[in-house]
Formats: structure tokens, C-alpha cells, sequence
């Protein structure tokens, strides 16, 4: 790769927090190399890698646009062996122009026995044709796949390219577990936080991160240092279906990871987000197991609880989370509260398919309900004054 298509890849490049270079292209991150080198998780490291959220946007008067890519996607045992796409939408002018599906680029084995093992495969070109006459530039926006590792190796057209200049939005820094990541959506427009950022006209980064949202610090240090207007965390379900903590860790983990936004952002407004439904884990505390051939998951009750600390649920995750909000806000006036409920509840059942994660249609309620919500209206305005 020459320097000035290095430079024009990076430089166009929005919701990222890092960008690896390699010997044939850059992967963008939704994780700063330290923070990544802080996790011993393949997981974690995985979904840090994977482009939720994250586009390139182009300014160019080009009639169609080509990237060449190589994908690497995470395959599960569960999951059959067939065609696996990646898919990539584009946005000219703010109107969505299509997808365009690839395959086989290298693939990440977990969960198998012997541990990681990592497939080598070969890049593929993402084309879109961008229509209009060739005379004036527009906005090209390039969507990564959610589900997808994605090194960009090159970029062409039939005119000239540049980096198109930021919009003039608020910047969004959303955190999440799995249900913020949106692998299960269709296309990386239908990722809940994108459509919501649509809908909000808000500049987002998505640090969903599937399997992943443990009030890590070093995901709350990465949002101290964004510099972002407005920050959001939707927490509990990971907590609880990994059973990582109990009520004396939890509260004061929800709070240091709020203290630590507010050491870089004093101001900020911060909407906390409690658990969208999901019936397996409402009075049952974790762990979730996952069957291993199926990929089923269910919830495993303890037959022997500690009467005086005992596991958390998600139904005590939001009264948790509501009361921290309410005592904080005594003296933090930029502090919002969001139940989850809201967005996913008990008429939604249907759009739950696996019990856990909303479906595509799921994944778009969510954002039209959090868009249309008081308290992200409420939310929103603290972050545009």
C-alpha cells in the first residue's frame, strides 16, 4: 500500500478509536492497543476488532467506488459450515444505494478444540455503483461489515477521492455487550446504535462489544479520552450471564466506570441504559451456558445461593442502575437514565428468536424507540446546548 492511499484510508475513517497497520492495509479498532493488551480474552479481542459501527466517508464525484478488503469473520461450532457473506452498505448523500456481499476471506476459529485456529484466506473487492453523472462530488459513505474483522487494502474510482469532512453533529460514544454489537443484524445499517445516530443526527462510535461489556476500565478510560459530547453504556446482561459479579462488586464498578468518564468529560451528558428483556436471566442468575453443538443457551440457576450475597439478576440490575442515577444525579445534573424495558420488553418476544439477542426487525425497533424516547430527547438537547 502507497502512502497516499494509507493516508486517505485513515484520514476517512469514523468510529474508530485505532487504526493497525499491517504490511497490505489498515484494520480499523474499537479499541486502543493498550486496552486490547490488557485483556487476555480472545473474545474480547475479537470484538474489538470487529467494525461495528465503523465507515469510511468519502467525498468524490465518482459513479462507482471499489475497496479491496480482506475479512476475517469469527466462525462457531454451532454455526454450519456453508457460503458466509460479509456484507457492506453504502450511503451517497445520506440515501442508502445498496449492499454488496462478499466471501472468502480468512476465518477465526474459537470455542473448538485445541483452541484458536486461525484460517488464512484471500481479499476480496467491494464495489458500488454510485450512479449520478460524474459531475458534482458527493458524500460516500462505506459501511464495514459488524461481524467482521476488516483490513482495507485499497481504494478506487472513476474520479477523484478524498477524505470527506466531519459533519457538524454531536459525537456519540455508545457501550454495550452483544446487544449494542448487533451481529444478528442484516447489514451494518441495521446495527440499533447506527440507526439510532440516523435518526438522532448524532456522529457514532459503537463500543458494543459482544460478550464484552464488564465495566472494564479500560473501555472507560477509552470514552474519558474520546473527547465525545455525549456517552451512553448499556450494562447488566454480560455481568449476569457470566456471573462475573454480585451486588458489593457491581455498584461500586458501575460507579468508578462513571467516575472515570467524568475525570475526561466533567460535563458530559451520560445516559445509563439498563437490560432490555430477556426471560431466561429476569429472576435467574447466570451463568448462561451455551450447548456447544446447538449453540442453545439457557440460564443455570444455583442450588446453592449465598442468602447474604446473592447473585445478581437482571431484574435487580435495574433497580441498581436506577438508583445509582438517582443518587448521583443529586449532584450530577447530566446524568440520564434509560429502563431497557423500553426499548425491548414483554411485547417483543417474537422479535427474540434465541432468548437473548432481538432479531434484524428487534434491532430496529430498539433504535426507533431510543430515538423517540423523553429521557434521549431530554438527553440529547443537554449534549447540543
Amino acid at each position: 500500500m502507497n502512502h497516499e492511499t494509507s493516508d486517505l484510508i485513515r484520514a476517512s475513517l469514523r468510529g474508530v478509536v485505532d487504526v493497525e497497520v499491517g504490511a497490505t492495509g489498515l484494520t480499523p479498532m474499537r479499541l486502543p492497543s493498550r486496552a486490547r493488551a490488557q485483556s487476555d480474552s480472545d473474545w474480547m479481542r475479537v470484538a474489538a476488532e470487529q467494525a461495528s459501527g465503523v465507515r469510511c466517508e468519502f467525498r468524490t464525484a465518482a459513479t462507482w467506488i471499489e475497496l479491496t478488503v480482506e475479512t476475517t469473520g469469527l466462525h462457531l461450532p454451532w454455526i454450519p459450515e456453508h457460503v458466509r457473506w460479509s456484507v457492506f452498505s453504502a450511503v451517497v448523500d445520506g440515501e442508502p444505494v445498496g449492499d454488496t456481499r462478499v466471501t472468502g476471506g480468512s476465518e477465526l476459529h474459537l470455542a473448538v478444540p485445541g483452541g484458536p485456529r486461525f484460517v488464512k484466506g484471500e481479499p476480496s473487492v467491494v464495489r458500488f455503483d454510485l450512479g449520478g453523472s460524474g459531475a458534482e462530488e458527493r458524500r460516500v459513505v462505506v459501511w464495514l461489515p459488524q461481524t467482521d474483522t476488516v483490513e482495507i487494502q485499497d481504494v478506487r474510482a472513476d474520479a477523484p477521492v478524498r477524505p470527506a469532512e466531519p459533519l457538524d453533529r454531536p459525537r456519540w460514544w455508545h457501550h454495550g455487550s452483544s446487544i449494542s454489537h448487533c451481529i444478528e443484524a442484516e447489514t451494518p445499517l441495521g446495527v440499533w446504535p447506527v440507526a439510532a445516530a440516523e435518526h438522532l443526527d448524532l456522529d457514532v462510535t459503537n463500543l458494543g462489544f459482544a460478550a464484552n461489556a464488564h465495566l472494564d476500565p479500560f473501555t472507560a478510560r477509552a470514552m474519558r479520552d474520546s473527547g465525545a459530547d455525549l456517552f451512553s453504556l448499556k450494562i447488566g446482561i454480560n455481568i449476569v450471564g457470566g456471573d462475573t459479579m454480585k451486588r458489593r462488586t457491581f455498584i461500586p464498578a458501575v460507579h468508578g466506570f462513571l467516575d472515570t468518564i467524568r475525570d475526561g468529560a466533567p460535563t458530559a451528558p451520560i445516559l445509563v441504559i439498563s437490560p432490555i428483556l430477556c426471560p431466561m436471566h429476569e429472576d435467574t442468575p447466570g451463568p448462561t451456558v451455551t450447548d456447544p453443538s446447538t449453540g442453545e443457551r439457557r440460564g443455570t440457576p444455583s442450588s446453592a445461593t449465598d442468602v447474604l450475597e446473592p447473585p445478581l439478576t437482571l431484574r435487580s440490575v435495574r433497580e441498581i442502575l436506577r438508583q445509582t442515577v438517582e443518587a448521583r444525579s443529586a449532584e450530577d445534573g447530566a446524568l440520564f437514565y434509560l429502563d431497557g424495558l423500553d426499548l425491548f420488553g414483554e411485547g417483543d418476544l417474537s422479535e427474540l428468536p434465541d432468548g437473548l439477542h432481538p432479531s434484524p426487525a428487534g434491532y430496529l425497533l430498539m433504535a426507533k424507540r431510543f430515538a423517540t424516547s423523553p429521557a434521549v430527547a431530554e438527553w440529547v438537547a443537554a449534549g447540543r446546548r
